[in-house]
Protein backbone atom coordinates (compact mmCIF):
# COMPACT_ATOMS: atom_id res chain seq x y z
CA UNK A 1 0.00 0.00 0.00
CA UNK A 2 1.35 3.39 -1.00
CA UNK A 3 2.21 5.84 1.74
CA UNK A 4 0.35 9.17 1.66
CA UNK A 5 2.42 12.28 2.25
CA UNK A 6 0.69 15.64 2.75
CA UNK A 7 2.53 18.90 2.09
CA UNK A 8 0.63 21.83 3.54
CA UNK A 9 1.38 25.53 3.63
CA UNK A 10 0.90 28.80 1.78
CA UNK A 11 1.51 29.90 -1.82
CA UNK A 12 5.12 28.72 -1.69
CA UNK A 13 3.76 25.19 -1.28
CA UNK A 14 0.74 25.72 -3.55
CA UNK A 15 2.90 26.92 -6.47
CA UNK A 16 0.46 26.39 -9.32
CA UNK A 17 -1.36 23.33 -8.02
CA UNK A 18 -4.79 24.76 -8.86
CA UNK A 19 -3.72 25.06 -12.50
CA UNK A 20 -2.39 21.49 -12.52
CA UNK A 21 -4.82 18.65 -13.28
CA UNK A 22 -2.82 16.49 -10.85
CA UNK A 23 -3.06 19.15 -8.11
CA UNK A 24 0.70 19.01 -7.46
CA UNK A 25 1.90 22.28 -8.99
CA UNK A 26 5.39 23.02 -10.27
CA UNK A 27 7.25 23.99 -7.11
CA UNK A 28 9.32 22.22 -4.48
CA UNK A 29 6.56 19.65 -3.85
CA UNK A 30 6.76 18.52 -7.50
CA UNK A 31 10.54 18.30 -7.29
CA UNK A 32 10.29 16.09 -4.20
CA UNK A 33 7.69 13.93 -5.93
CA UNK A 34 10.01 13.53 -8.93
CA UNK A 35 12.84 12.32 -6.69
CA UNK A 36 10.73 9.72 -4.90
CA UNK A 37 9.20 8.48 -8.16
CA UNK A 38 12.63 6.93 -8.81
CA UNK A 39 12.92 5.03 -5.53
CA UNK A 40 9.68 4.74 -3.58
CA UNK A 41 5.97 4.45 -4.29
CA UNK A 42 4.45 7.44 -2.52
CA UNK A 43 1.26 9.41 -3.07
CA UNK A 44 2.19 13.08 -2.74
CA UNK A 45 -0.73 15.36 -1.79
CA UNK A 46 -0.28 19.13 -2.08
CA UNK A 47 -2.49 21.16 0.27
CA UNK A 48 -0.81 24.54 -0.12
CA UNK A 49 -3.13 27.56 -0.32
CA UNK A 50 -1.89 31.03 -1.19
CA UNK A 51 -2.04 33.67 1.52
CA UNK A 52 -2.43 31.17 4.35
CA UNK A 53 -1.21 31.83 7.84
CA UNK A 54 -1.13 29.29 10.66
CA UNK A 55 -4.66 30.38 11.61
CA UNK A 56 -5.87 29.32 8.16
CA UNK A 57 -4.19 25.94 8.50
CA UNK A 58 -6.05 25.44 11.77
CA UNK A 59 -9.36 26.16 10.02
CA UNK A 60 -8.80 23.42 7.44
CA UNK A 61 -6.60 20.96 9.36
CA UNK A 62 -9.30 18.32 9.90
CA UNK A 63 -10.36 18.27 6.26
CA UNK A 64 -7.00 18.73 4.57
CA UNK A 65 -4.78 16.69 6.89
CA UNK A 66 -6.40 14.50 9.54
CA UNK A 67 -9.21 13.15 7.34
CA UNK A 68 -6.63 11.92 4.83
CA UNK A 69 -4.83 9.84 7.49
CA UNK A 70 -1.39 10.60 6.01
CA UNK A 71 1.79 8.72 6.85
CA UNK A 72 3.82 11.93 6.67
CA UNK A 73 2.89 15.59 7.08
CA UNK A 74 5.24 18.35 5.92
CA UNK A 75 4.38 21.88 7.07
CA UNK A 76 5.69 25.15 5.66
CA UNK A 77 4.00 28.13 7.29
CA UNK A 78 4.98 31.48 8.76
CA UNK A 79 5.83 33.81 5.89
CA UNK A 80 2.36 35.38 5.70
CA UNK A 81 2.13 35.53 9.49
CA UNK A 82 4.98 38.05 9.25
CA UNK A 83 4.32 39.55 5.81
CA UNK A 84 0.78 40.64 6.75
CA UNK A 85 2.31 42.70 9.56
CA UNK A 86 4.25 44.58 6.87
CA UNK A 87 1.76 44.93 4.02
CA UNK A 88 -1.59 44.89 5.87
CA UNK A 89 -0.88 46.21 9.37
CA UNK A 90 -4.54 47.12 9.87
CA UNK A 91 -5.71 43.48 9.89
CA UNK A 92 -5.70 41.14 12.88
CA UNK A 93 -2.16 39.78 13.17
CA UNK A 94 -0.62 36.47 14.18
CA UNK A 95 2.18 37.36 16.55
CA UNK A 96 4.73 34.81 17.80
CA UNK A 97 2.81 33.67 20.90
CA UNK A 98 -0.34 32.92 18.90
CA UNK A 99 1.73 31.30 16.14
CA UNK A 100 3.32 28.98 18.70
CA UNK A 101 0.06 28.08 20.41
CA UNK A 102 -1.84 27.30 17.22
CA UNK A 103 1.06 25.41 15.60
CA UNK A 104 1.55 23.42 18.81
CA UNK A 105 -2.11 22.37 18.82
CA UNK A 106 -1.95 21.20 15.20
CA UNK A 107 1.15 19.15 15.91
CA UNK A 108 -0.37 17.64 19.04
CA UNK A 109 -3.44 16.53 17.07
CA UNK A 110 -1.30 15.10 14.28
CA UNK A 111 1.27 13.39 16.48
CA UNK A 112 -1.49 11.21 17.94
CA UNK A 113 -2.15 9.76 14.48
CA UNK A 114 1.39 8.39 14.21
CA UNK A 115 2.23 10.44 11.12
CA UNK A 116 5.84 11.47 10.62
CA UNK A 117 6.21 15.24 11.02
CA UNK A 118 8.45 17.46 8.88
CA UNK A 119 8.59 21.09 9.95
CA UNK A 120 10.03 23.48 7.41
CA UNK A 121 11.49 26.74 8.67
CA UNK A 122 9.79 29.79 7.10
CA UNK A 123 12.05 30.76 4.20
CA UNK A 124 12.76 34.46 3.63
CA UNK A 125 11.18 37.87 3.11
CA UNK A 126 13.56 39.58 0.66
CA UNK A 127 16.89 38.23 -0.54
CA UNK A 128 18.67 40.37 2.00
CA UNK A 129 19.48 38.69 5.28
CA UNK A 130 19.16 41.98 7.16
CA UNK A 131 15.77 43.00 5.75
CA UNK A 132 13.07 44.01 8.21
CA UNK A 133 11.00 41.00 7.18
CA UNK A 134 13.83 38.57 7.82
CA UNK A 135 14.50 40.12 11.21
CA UNK A 136 10.82 39.78 12.08
CA UNK A 137 10.91 36.14 10.95
CA UNK A 138 13.54 35.17 13.53
CA UNK A 139 11.17 34.37 16.43
CA UNK A 140 8.91 32.38 14.10
CA UNK A 141 11.85 30.32 12.87
CA UNK A 142 12.93 29.73 16.46
CA UNK A 143 9.42 28.54 17.34
CA UNK A 144 9.49 26.01 14.51
CA UNK A 145 12.81 24.71 15.81
CA UNK A 146 11.44 24.45 19.35
CA UNK A 147 8.34 22.60 18.17
CA UNK A 148 10.39 20.21 16.05
CA UNK A 149 12.34 19.31 19.17
CA UNK A 150 9.21 19.03 21.33
CA UNK A 151 7.44 16.69 18.92
CA UNK A 152 10.50 14.75 17.76
CA UNK A 153 9.83 16.02 14.25
CA UNK A 154 12.27 16.33 11.39
CA UNK A 155 13.41 19.94 11.09
CA UNK A 156 13.89 21.12 7.51
CA UNK A 157 16.28 24.06 7.71
CA UNK A 158 14.95 26.06 4.79
CA UNK A 159 15.42 29.48 6.41
CA UNK A 160 19.01 28.58 7.25
CA UNK A 161 19.62 27.34 3.70
CA UNK A 162 18.42 30.61 2.17
CA UNK A 163 20.51 32.71 4.54
CA UNK A 164 23.64 30.68 3.87
CA UNK A 165 23.44 30.20 0.10
CA UNK A 166 25.58 32.29 -2.21
CA UNK A 167 23.03 31.90 -5.00
CA UNK A 168 20.86 34.82 -6.08
CA UNK A 169 17.57 35.19 -7.96
CA UNK A 170 15.90 32.61 -5.73
CA UNK A 171 12.63 34.54 -5.59
CA UNK A 172 10.50 36.57 -7.98
CA UNK A 173 9.55 39.18 -5.39
CA UNK A 174 11.48 38.43 -2.23
CA UNK A 175 9.05 35.69 -1.18
CA UNK A 176 7.74 33.55 -4.05
CA UNK A 177 10.23 31.10 -5.50
CA UNK A 178 11.90 30.93 -8.85
CA UNK A 179 12.86 27.49 -10.11
CA UNK A 180 16.20 27.90 -8.32
CA UNK A 181 14.44 28.77 -5.06
CA UNK A 182 12.17 25.76 -5.35
CA UNK A 183 15.21 23.60 -6.05
CA UNK A 184 16.91 24.84 -2.89
CA UNK A 185 13.78 24.09 -0.87
CA UNK A 186 13.44 20.61 -2.34
CA UNK A 187 17.11 19.79 -1.85
CA UNK A 188 16.97 20.97 1.76
CA UNK A 189 13.89 18.83 2.40
CA UNK A 190 15.48 15.78 0.77
CA UNK A 191 18.65 16.30 2.81
CA UNK A 192 16.58 16.30 6.01
CA UNK A 193 14.69 13.20 4.87
CA UNK A 194 17.88 11.30 4.13
CA UNK A 195 19.45 12.35 7.44
CA UNK A 196 16.36 11.13 9.26
CA UNK A 197 16.52 7.79 7.49
CA UNK A 198 20.25 7.26 7.81
CA UNK A 199 20.87 7.52 4.08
Amino acid sequence: MREKWVFIGDSITECGRFEDHRDIGDGYVKMIEDEFAKIKEVEIINKGVGGNRVTDLADRWEEDVLSIAPDLVSISIGINDVWRQLDQPQMQQVYPDAYRDIYDKLLSETKRTGAALYLMEPTIIEENNDSKGNQMLIPYVEIVRELADKYDAILVQTHTAFLQTTKTNLTTDGVHMTNAGNRLMADTWLKAYCAGHGK
